[in-house]
Order: structure tokens, then sequence, then C-alpha cells
């Protein structure tokens, strides 16, 4: 088994970068662990206040649990990984059934923030792209699909999105095997953590 953390910050292209490290790889034999699957259940929190939740600080997710999951998923164990609902910032009833498999990719914008979770990892990666970029992304993201406006998306990356960034996410750079730069636009670092990958997984059965 082979666990990799793919972080970086908000907009900076991780999910792009996954399903094309993805698609190089045998089909099958990958599964992805998503952060945001892991924040902590806000149901006892009054719900007029779960709007002021910050999504972007680590004290919003449930690290025991998912620490837990990448544990048991390398001791060949399933797991229920929960299914979190950003609506009502709670945790559904429902979770999804999830099979080790020989690659374990989990992505999120602090993946590689805990010590406890790289100390678990075989690579870990860092998703780089220049603020403006990751800026246009997310205006992109959130008027389409969250129905913001663009005055709202701008107000939220000046107010929580930048300053978090910067205390928090930026600082993982410290921690990353590799950093690939201009997120899922970078195939040839893409490809070449591919051919990594592959022939660690060949070395493993050997």
């Amino acid at each position: 088994m082979f666990i990799i953390g793919i972080a970086g910050g908000t907009g900076s292209g991780k999910t792009t970068v996954v399903k094309k490290l993805i698609e190089r790889l045998s089909k099958g034999e990958v599964v992805v662990i998503p952060q945001d699957s892991y924040y902590k259940d806000s149901s006892n929190v009054p719900v007029e206040e779960r709007q002021n939740i910050n999504f972007d600080h680590p004290d919003a997710f449930d690290w025991e649990l998912l620490s837990k999951h990448i544990k048991m998923l390398k001791e060949g164990k399933p797991i229920e990984q929960p299914i979190y609902s950003y609506i009502t910032c709670t945790r559904s009833k429902e979770t999804i059934h999830i099979e080790p498999r020989e690659v374990i990719v989990v992505e999120g914008i602090m993946a590689l923030r805990e010590p406890r979770m790289r100390e678990q990892m075989d690579l870990k990666i860092f998703v780089d792209a220049d603020a403006d970029d990751r800026l246009i992304r997310v205006m992109k993201r959130d008027v389409l699909e969250r129905g913001r406006t663009a005055e709202q998306v701008i107000e939220r990356y000046q107010r929580v999105l930048k300053p978090m960034h910067e205390q928090f996410i930026e600082p993982c750079k410290r921690y990353a095997d590799v950093i690939v730069p201009q997120g899922g636009h970078n195939n040839a670092a893409i490809n070449m953590l591919a051919k990594f990958v592959k022939q660690q997984l060949r070395e493993n059965k050997d």
C-alpha cells in the first residue's frame, strides 16, 4: 500500500492533480479520501451560528477520526467515510463504505498539517498556485456553483481565505516531498509523480 497526501490552498488545483494522477494509474487501485468529509459535526451548534464556522481553520476538522481511518486502511480494514453537508454543517446519518486499495490519496487544504497524518504518508505533495489564480478559480466556482456574488467572494477571500492560507496552509509547503506549481496544468510533474508511484508499487510487490 502507498499513501499519498496532497495539500494546497483553495483553488490551487488539488482536485485536478488528483484526477489526472488517478487517470495515469491502474483502474481500481486508487481510493481518494477527501479531507472535506472530515469536518466536525456541528449539529450541536445553533443554526444561526453555523454560518460563522471557519472551514479554513485547523480546528474545523476531526483529525482524530481521519487519522484513525487512514490507519485502518493501512491495516487492510474497510472504513465508513462520513458524508458532510455544507448546507446544514452536519454529518449525514449515511456513510460511504471504503475498501482498502493499493494507493490511498488523502486530499485537502491541510492534508499535510498534522504530524500524525504525515507520519502515515509515503509521499507528501503540495499543489501551489499564484494567489490571483486561486482567487479567480474560487470566484468562478462560488459564483457558478454556490450562488454567491463576486463581491461576496472577494469579501470572504480577504476576510477568511487569504489570512487562513497564509497562517495555516502555506506553511505546509515545508513538509512536502514535492511541490507542484501551476496545479493541474503541470502535466510534466503529474507524469513524473505517476511514474514514481508505479515504481514504488512494483517495488512493494517484489
